[in-house]
Formats: structure tokens, sequence, C-alpha cells
């Protein structure tokens, strides 16, 4: 046991920019490409990831101070600290038992490949935490580890069910074939499926709405550095910043959209050639399957549809903090909503429009299942002593990743009949949305 902890504790300290590359260049030579193309296309790819996440970070430390100025205009008083995902990933970690998730996700992932039962290999090991947390959350309200790593199991297959069933509409986004997202807030696309189903029976809500439809309608003020320095102009503004910071807000705003697609180009660089090598692979070894390689989000990130519906919602997100009955969480450190608007991108294809209805429809969910969660999510705190709170005070995560998922889980875990009702529910939504999807990756296949 402890020799097992060491190894996971070895590769969390070499990071995501130095395992993923490393994994996919041993993936690069088993699958016999060159040597000199793997090893380049492994560095590409973790210089990627490396430059994805220095935009993003300098996105959100541009935005949240911002975010958090205009709740405080807003005068909201919310007891619940919002500690956003960096303090949820310090307790998962914090449990004792966490380090035997990756064995889990891994047998799972192989045992799944080994049968066929998907197409995806899961190399986003950094995100294991995820599963963890649901564990956790299961251990606080049900007090049984069992049900904690079962439910994290049914996590595992879910995401590798959905892997699959997103990745052409995920290659038809950025554009690289043989990959798609392996990071669970993908599983929140359960939820907004049915949704946009009935937005789309709107005729005005069908009409192409994606960044490039845009350009042809609005012309400049679709440009990716327009976009953004007009909507960092308007959260300048409504936070209350003066001329000089609006401005500057405006700018970082405009340069990080103007770098997201530039940034996202070196993914493609990297992965088409290990995607195409693998499928090569494929084809002679193994008739008739493919193999999808599962990464984090961030593949998705050059899209800039992602980020304005981000910064639309943070008003929207203020605005149900304040209104919503029974919600106690001040949206602070979690105010950006990835977890909402990159499964809202998968969903509707891009549809700028549609994903800002859905963030306004749903954003509410996210609140209450904060709140649920709160009381869980402090003992966990007071308990492990991996984050300090003063006597009393609560803590949760204000867009908590795929909060219907884990609510669920959690109310099925204690074997209520209302919490089996939602769980069949649940499962009913899943198989409209693998259904869909299918679908939807027939039609795109003839488009071509």
């Amino acid at each position: 046991m402890g020799s097992l902890q060491s190894v996971v504790e070895f590769i969390l300290n070499l990071g995501a920019a130095v395992f993923v590359p490393a994994l996919m260049i041993i993936i690069g030579l088993i699958v016999r490409m060159k040597v000199k193309d793997a090893v380049s296309a492994g560095i590409i790819l973790g210089v990627a990831f490396l430059g994805m996440n220095v935009v993003i970070g300098f996105m959100i430390e541009a935005l949240t101070p911002a975010a958090q100025g205009l709740a405080e205009r807003t005068g909201i008083q919310l007891t619940i600290l919002d500690g956003g995902w960096t303090s949820m990933a310090t307790l998962a970690w914090a449990w004792p038992l966490a380090f035997l998730m990756f064995p889990l996700q891994l047998g799972i992932n192989a045992v799944m490949l080994a049968f066929n039962a998907t197409k995806t290999l899961n190399v986003d090991l950094w995100n294991v935490w995820g599963k963890i947390l649901t564990a956790v959350l299961i251990v606080g309200v049900t007090h049984n580890v069992y049900l904690a790593f079962i439910v994290a199991a049914v996590q595992v297959v879910v995401e590798l069910i959905l892997c699959d069933a997103n990745q052409r509409q995920i290659q038809e986004l950025n554009g690289i074939p043989g990959v798609t997202v392996s990071h669970s807030m993908m599983i929140f696309c359960v939820v907004l499926m049915p949704i946009d189903w009935l937005l789309k029976k709107i005729p005005a809500l069908r009409k192409n709405m994606d960044a490039n439809a845009l350009k042809d309608k609005i012309g400049i003020f679709a440009e990716n550095h327009v976009m953004g320095f007009i909507v960092g102009l308007l959260l300048g503004i409504a936070a209350g910043y003066d001329v000089a910071k609006a401005l500057m807000l405006a700018m970082q705003a405009a340069a990080a959209l103007t770098l997201f697609p530039m940034v996202a180009k070196l993914f493609m660089q990297a992965l088409s050639p290990l995607s195409d090598g693998i499928s090569e692979f494929m084809k002679k070894r193994f008739k008739n399957r493919e193999l999808f390689i599962g990464l984090d989000w961030p593949i998705l990130a050059g899209c800039s549809e992602v980020w304005v519906a981000i910064v639309v919602m943070v008003p929207v997100t203020l605005i149900f903090a304040l209104i919503l009955p029974g919600n106690g969480v001040l949206p602070f450190a979690g105010i950006l909503n990835i977890s909402l608007c990159a499964p809202a991108l998968v969903v509707t294809g891009g549809n700028l429009l549609r994903m800002i209805i859905l963030g306004v429809i749903t954003t509410p969910v996210f609140l209450y299942v904060a709140t649920f969660f709160a009381g869980t999510i402090t003992d966990l705190a007071n308990s492990t002593k991996a984050i300090s709170l003063k006597t009393g005070q609560e803590i949760t995560w204000s867009t908590i990743e795929y909060p219907v998922f884990r609510y669920v889980m959690a109310e099925a875990s204690r074997f209520s009949v209302a919490g089996l009702l939602m769980l069949a529910g649940w499962i009913v939504l899943l198989v409209f949305y693998v259904k869909a999807m299918r679908k939807r990756t027939a039609e795109l296949e003839q488009l071509g």
C-alpha cells in the first residue's frame, strides 16, 4: 500500500505538463511512430498545456477581482464561503484513501477497453481528484466508504461513456481528430441536453450562433479581440472600476481571447500526428476499432464562445445568489463557471446564445447543490485541517462540477425512495444524451 502511494505521489509531483507528454511519447512509440516525431509531438503537447494554463491563469487573474468587486457592489450578505476548485482539490487530496482512486480509474478503463466497452484511453490522471471529491462527499452523507468507491467507479464508467459520445462533436469544435475530453465536468452535459433540445424547438434559436457565424452578422464586433475588449470593459464598469482599470481589464480580456486560439493550434500540432499514428496502428492490428485519447478540458479553451459565456454568467450568478431563497453561498473564488460553460459548448455545438440561456436556466442548480454540500465540505475541512476555518464558518464551491450527478448520487446512496427515483431519472437522461450524440455524430460524419 505504501509503495502504491509513493508511485502516485511521484506521478503527481511530475505535473501534468511533464507526465502527460511523456505518456503520449510512450504511446507514440508503441504505435510505431518515428522516435523524433513522437518526442517532438510530446514536447509540443507539454508546451500547449503550459501555454494554455498560462493564458487561462492570466484570464482568471484578470476577471476574478472584477467579479468579486461586482459582488461587493451588490451588497450581498451570505455566510458560506466559496473556496473554488483549488480548495476542493486540496480537501480531496487530504483524504487518506485518495491514492486508491488511481488504480480504480486505470483498472476500469483497462477492463472497458479490453471488452470493447469504450474507445477512450483516459490519460488525464490529474483530474482523478474529481472522483476523490465525489467519494468524500458520499462518505460525508452516508459514512460508508464502500459506497463511496462504488459511486466513484460509476463516475469513471460514465466519464468514459461520455468521452465516446462527445468525441466527434469535440473534434468539430477544436479540429483535432482522435481526442476527446475526459474531464468529469462533461457529466453535466446529460442535464443540459434535454433543455437544449427544447430550446431548439424555437426557430430563432436553431440558427448557427457560434463565433464564426456572428462574424458574418456583426463583422468586427465578433472578432475575438474586439469581443474580449467589449466584454471586459462592461465587466469593469459593472465592477465599479475607474476608467483606467476598466480599460486595462478590457485589454486583458482582449489579449486572452486573442491568445486562446493561437495556443489551441499547438494542441492540433501535437495531437494530429499522434492521432494519425494511433489510427494507422489500430487499422493494422485491430480492424474496425478506434482509439480516442481522453484529455483535460483545455483542448476546448481555444473556442472563444466558452469565455464569452463565462464572463456573461458572472453577473447572472451574482443576481441568483442575491434573490434565490435558500441559497447560502456567496460566489467568490469559484465565480467563473467553467463547469457550466465547457459542457454547454459541447451540447450546443458552440451556439453562444443557447449556451447563455442554458447558463441562466441552470445556474441556480449550482448554488443550491453548493449550499446542500456545505456542511459535508466544512466537516471535511475541519477533520483534515487542510483548510483553516473560523469557528462556525462554512465553506463550499459555488460552481461545483456536475452538481446534479453528485446530488443524485448522494441522495441515492441513502437508499431513499426519492433518491432512487432521481437516480432512475438521471439514467434515462444519460441514455437520451448518448443516443442524441450518436445521431449527431452520424450527421457530422455525413457532412465530412
